[in-house]
């Protein structure tokens, strides 16, 4: 079935508690967040629409409420790079130090030494970021290979079939990009863009075994953040019910926010988990492939701004003058 450690899995959790303490705080409070934002935003336009009659006052809350759910969306699509730098690779670093058997330092807290090991591999919430999103595009472009290889088999309907496939492994490989970012870390190379380079090289060479994996993990966490959202369904229409004016939407919208805070601080970093593992394990021994190199340059250009970063991170000053040429990190 699959070759990861669920009780492995869950013995990281439990001993990266402070992490998973910080993950529930800052995902149920981006939830709430939005609740309260989304509540006041309807509560002020229900006021205003004290000018109007019902139906005036009814379309007026409606509307404070989406413009409340909006700014503070847009709120955190600003505190995103920040969120991926201080809470998700801070865990991801912790968690690479307990795969290779390293304790923690004496009279540090696991958060201010994770901190530090972030910091240290990525000056910039802006590098780390920058990264993740030419990953995340590396990645998608080997889950399309998937696709390429099924369209060529004489069998009807594999076109259909194809792309639902591809439409699943996409959702599938949204924890791997934070396994290449747990790549850099572990190798603690000076240039965190040649070790994505070589994390995302070593990842295609072995996309089978990890796609396999992702699919079996993107299964188990969406199948558990589905049950979360039935059972949120209740409590977030009684929170859209004491709202002021009627906001259909909102037990809905509500619950899928609670379904997600629960899956990316609880189920997210058990799907990391298990994908650090059959990584890890699988590329021991390997060395980044030339061919395979060759491959993601020709079908990716993100790879080929990742490979771009990497060589412009290994110069030294007369080549970034343009005086030599340019050579790997």
């Amino acid at each position: 079935m699959w070759d990861f450690s669920v009780g492995g899995a869950l013995s990281m959790m439990a001993r990266t508690m402070p992490f998973i303490l910080l993950r529930i705080a800052v995902y149920f409070g981006i939830a709430v967040g939005y609740v309260l934002v989304t509540g006041t935003g309807a509560g002020i336009g229900y006021t205003f629409g004290l000018f109007g009659d019902d139906g005036f006052r009814t379309t007026s809350a409606l509307w404070g409420g989406i413009f409340g759910f909006g700014i503070f969306g847009a709120a955190m699509y600003w505190a995103r790079e920040y969120i991926l730098y201080i809470v998700k690779a801070g865990h991801i670093a912790v968690l690479v130090e307990l795969i290779d058997g390293k304790p923690m330092p004496d009279g540090k807290s696991q958060i201010t030494h994770a901190t530090a090991v972030v910091k240290e591999r990525f000056l910039e919430a802006s590098v780390l970021f920058g990264i993740d999103q030419l990953v995340k595009g590396v990645i998608s472009a080997i889950t399309g290979l998937v696709r390429g290889i099924l369209t060529v088999l004489p069998i009807p309907g594999v076109q259909q079939l194809a792309g639902i496939l591809q439409a699943f492994l996409r959702v599938a490989v949204g924890f791997i990009d934070e396994v290449i970012l747990a790549y850099a870390i572990r190798t603690g190379s000076t240039s965190p863009w040649a070790s994505a380079r070589d994390a995302v090289i070593l990842y295609g060479q072995n996309y089978k075994i990890m796609l396999k994996n992702a699919a079996w993990l993107a299964l188990i966490v969406y199948g558990l953040s589905f049950v979360v959202f039935l059972i949120m369904l209740a409590p977030a229409a009684l929170v859209v019910y004491l709202m002021p004016g009627a906001w259909s939407a909102g037990g809905f919208i509500f619950a899928l926010l609670f379904a997600w805070s629960v899956k990316a601080a609880l189920l997210e970093p058990f799907a990391i988990a298990c994908l650090m593992q059959v990584y890890f394990r699988t590329i021991e021994g390997q060395t980044p492939d030339a061919a395979w190199e060759a491959r993601l340059e020709q079908m990716s250009g993100k790879f080929r701004e990742l490979k771009a970063k990497a060589l412009g991170a290994g110069r030294s000053p007369q080549q970034a003058d343009g005086n030599t040429d340019l050579r790997p990190a």
